[in-house]
C-alpha cells in the first residue's frame, strides 16, 4: 500500500472505507469540470470503477496509481492525485499523470504540494521514465502546478477537444526521470 506524506498532506492509496468520499469527489460537477471525461454521475458508476482500483492495486503489473488526498490534521479529503501507466519499456515506466481536487481548495498550494510527492515517488521508488500531462488552456491553474513541478511544455493543440460547447485549445507537458530535480 502506497502511504505518502508532505509537509501538510497525506496521499495514499485508496480502501475499502473510502468509497463514499471516492464518489462524492468523482460527481463533483465543479471538481470534475476540467476531466468530464471520467466524472461519475451514479452509484453504481462509481461503485464500479472503485472496485477497479481496489482490484488493480493488488496486481503486480498495477497500472493506476491514483490516490486519495488529505490534509493532515483533520483528515479532511480534498481530491485525488497520481497517474495511470500507459507503457512499461525497458528503461521504466511511461505514465499519464494528473490531479483534481475541490475548488474549495484551489489556490493554496496543496495540488504543487501533492504532484512534487507524486513526482518523487514516481522517479525515485515506482520506476518511472516519464510523466506527461496536460490541460486545456484556459485552465490556468493546472499549467501552472505542472510549470511550478518542473514539467515542460511539449505542445500546444489550437482547437483540439471539445469542451463545454465549443472547440478548445489544450495544452502537453512532460518530464523525464533524466530532467528531475
Amino acid at each position: 500500500m502506497i502511504y505518502l506524506e508532505t509537509e501538510r498532506l497525506i496521499l495514499r492509496d485508496y480502501c475499502e472505507d473510502d468509497f463514499s468520499d471516492y464518489y462524492r469527489l468523482k460527481t463533483d460537477s465543479k471538481t470534475m469540470y476540467y476531466l468530464q471525461d471520467i466524472q461519475m454521475f451514479t452509484k453504481e458508476e462509481a461503485y464500479e470503477d472503485f472496485r477497479t482500483v481496489l482490484e488493480d492495486m493488488k496486481k503486480s503489473d498495477r497500472k493506476f496509481y491514483f490516490m486519495h488526498m488529505e490534509l493532515k490534521d483533520s483528515h479532511e479529503q480534498l481530491g485525488s492525485v497520481g497517474y495511470t501507466v500507459m507503457d512499461e519499456t525497458p528503461i521504466g515506466k511511461i505514465v499519464g499523470a494528473g490531479y483534481f481536487i475541490y475548488p474549495k481548495f484551489w489556490g493554496k498550494g496543496y495540488t504543487t504540494e501533492a504532484f512534487k510527492r507524486v513526482i518523487e515517488f514516481a522517479f525515485s521508488e515506482n520506476n518511472v521514465y516519464r510523466i506527461s500531462t496536460g490541460c486545456l488552456a484556459e485552465n490556468v491553474g493546472s499549467e501552472r502546478v505542472m510549470q511550478k513541478c518542473g514539467l515542460i511544455k511539449e505542445a500546444e493543440h489550437i482547437d483540439y477537444e471539445w469542451h463545454d460547447g465549443k472547440m478548445k485549445t489544450r495544452l502537453e507537458y512532460r518530464l523525464l526521470r533524466k530532467e528531475w530535480r
